[in-house]
């Protein structure tokens, strides 16, 4: 199998790095809008450097794998459609739900597979909770808490084309509460505060949010991110039912420190970024995608998912703006 890779900043340089050892992956070729870093990437894996985009469609390939700059995806993955090519997209397809739906629209009519980036839905954790919720062994849930936190902000030229906290940062919270519930979001109110570093400001972003969601049957889910945890990366869900209560992300790693005095020691070796504290699921997310390029299993997690989570994000920031409740089925 042939894969061709579009992107190889931090994200894209470790996928190619997966891709590279994959044993059913013979040969990759990457490219990017720096060819320099392309072809750094390519050296350093025994890969094959295009470049630009064009001319890494010119090769026989059987699948593409898009990992570049948020602002491309769409129009990325349109192309690749147009080359009836399976795809594989970074999270988000887009930064707004018409773009998005135009690229599942391309994806769609040319009759391709799009797999969308949600890699928490590969990890360990979350698959023993979703596993624990459908079971019914919490009994019926009542709250869900969903945390984000990032231990230093992006760059600043980052911000403007992040899409905002919500759309860059809960959106994987969103998804996530949507997959291990098995429930739809009906209805958020969120707020946020800008008041940390001055580039939030600037950005017209904020650095610190939280939502509260009402799912289809009721149950309650908080959701809270930070760009500013000096802790270390701390990821988690908690899922209380009326039988048990369960939480996904607390192991000897998390960053969060008891002050009880027999509570739990602090992290030696807290996570420090996403890339450390999910590689398993970014591997396990790929392979998943290889599989299905063979038609060895359905896709895990079609593009049409990116659509939902994003109508929540939107609804949050929405939400944020106007200071009221936002109905899911005002958006889009």
């Amino acid at each position: 199998m042939r894969i061709g890779l579009i992107g190889t900043g931090r994200i894209g340089a470790f996928h190619a790095g997966v891709l590279a050892r994959h044993p059913e992956v013979e040969s990759l070729v990457v490219a990017d809008a720096v060819p320099v870093r392309a072809a750094e990437v390519a050296g350093a894996l025994g890969a094959e450097a295009a470049p630009d985009v064009e001319a890494l469609f010119a090769h026989a390939l059987d699948a593409v794998v898009v990992a570049s700059a948020t602002a491309s995806h769409a129009e990325l993955v349109v192309r690749t459609a147009g080359a009836s090519l399976p795809v594989f997209c970074e999270k988000p397809i887009a930064l707004d739900l018409p773009g998005t739906r135009a690229a599942l629209r391309a994806a769609e009519e040319a009759g391709v597979e799009l797999q969308l980036g949600f890699m928490r839905r590969f990890d360990a954790g979350y698959l023993a909770a979703r596993d624990a919720v459908r079971s019914g062994r919490l009994g019926r849930l009542h709250t869900v808490r969903a945390v984000t936190s990032d231990p230093a902000p992006p760059p600043a030229a980052y911000l403007p084309l992040s899409g905002g906290l919500y759309r860059d940062c809960l959106v994987h919270d969103f998804d996530i509460l949507r997959w291990v519930t098995g429930r739809e979001v009906v209805e958020v109110y969120a707020t946020g505060s800008d008041a940390g570093p001055a580039m939030f400001r600037e950005a017209g972003d904020v650095d610190t949010a939280a939502a509260v969601l009402t799912l289809d049957d009721g149950t309650l889910a908080t959701a809270t991110a930070t760009r500013c945890n000096g802790a270390g990366y701390d990821v988690r869900m908690e899922l209380a039912g009326e039988r048990d209560q369960i939480a996904v992300g607390l192991d000897g790693r998390t960053p969060l420190a008891s002050v009880e005095p027999q509570g739990p020691q602090p992290a030696e070796k807290p996570w420090p970024g996403f890339l450390e504290r999910f590689a398993p699921a970014y591997e396990a997310e790929l392979d998943a995608f290889v599989r299905l390029v063979r038609g060895e299993a359905a896709n895990p997690c079609d593009g049409r998912e990116a659509l939902e989570a994003l109508r929540i994000a939107e609804a949050c920031e929405r939400s944020r703006r106007e200071h009221r409740p936002v109905a899911l089925a005002d958006v889009g």
